[in-house]
């Protein structure tokens, strides 16, 4: 079974969520990671993804950027955020940086991620 890896540019651990929550609320023009940005509301992840997630048939990985440097060494210069998908060879680009910082809410990642799956 192939694996879609979620990879979260932003820091591992509680002190880094608070201050990420702060920062979505109060500048969100600013905030660095749209896949956190799309997916989260302030401070849980948002119901529609959360079923959307439950839906695929895939196994879910998910990394902040430091835990996925230390698992992935070799995609360390990889732009951020990033989803990914492992058929069993190694992590490959599903959705790039740039074009999940185009994608304007969770409705168009959905899409983007069918039209990139398939039919399950």
């Amino acid at each position: 079974m192939s694996a879609l890896i979620f990879v979260y540019n932003a820091d591992d651990g509680l002190a880094a969520a608070l201050l990420d929550a702060v920062h979505k609320t109060v500048a969100p023009a600013s905030y660095p990671c749209s896949l956190c940005a799309i997916t989260y509301g302030p401070v849980s992840m948002k119901r529609a993804w959360k079923a959307y997630l439950a839906a695929l048939p895939h196994e879910k990985r998910f990394f902040h950027r430091q835990s996925f440097a230390r698992a992935h060494p070799d995609l360390r210069n990889l732009a951020l955020p990033a989803i990914l998908i492992d058929h069993g060879d190694g992590p490959a680009p599903l959705l790039s940086a740039a074009e999940m910082n185009a994608l304007p809410d969770l409705g168009a990642l959905i899409a983007a991620l069918d039209a990139r799956l398939g039919p399950a």
